[in-house]
């Protein structure tokens, strides 16, 4: 005859192991925060340079990324946004993202929500239009890193 306990604990086992995989996922972005709040980007050279950068001489859409990092760890968001909006603007959808995808495994019950066919485009053209803008002559001051 089996009890009630013994019928839940693989269930709890199994939401402890499914929960490694955010845990994992936090403490990678939780050290890369690290390394950079202890290496300022701004004083040490922590990438290679950008290929685009380097070859065309333009800005891609993740030049800036790591300063706006660190400026975001240091709580100066609007540095951060010179740097790269984009990172700033990713910081909180990340974040929703991460927080339902932990409430999700805890059996958590929340509001249906399905990403529109449409999203996957609309992100990309903003990308794209991003990066276009930042690399206008024009723009470049408000954009550019």
């Amino acid at each position: 005859m089996t009890t009630v306990a013994d019928r839940s604990a693989p269930s709890a086992r199994r939401s402890r192991v499914a929960l490694l995989a955010p845990a994992g996922a936090a403490a990678a972005v939780a050290g890369a925060v690290a390394y950079v709040v202890v290496r300022s980007p701004y004083e040490h050279e922590l990438t290679p340079a950008c290929a685009l950068l380097t070859s065309l001489g333009i800005y891609c859409p993740g030049c800036g990324g790591t300063r706006a990092a660190y400026d975001l760890a240091h709580g100066d968001v609007v540095s951060a946004l010179g740097m790269n909006a984009l990172v700033v603007l990713g910081v909180p959808v990340v974040a929703v993202l991460w927080t339902r995808w932990v409430l999700r495994l805890l059996g958590v019950a929340l509001r249906p929500w399905t990403f529109p066919r449409w999203g996957g485009w609309a992100i990309g053209a903003g990308i794209a239009v991003f990066w276009i803008l930042r690399n206008l002559p024009p723009l470049a001051p408000l954009l550019s890193p």
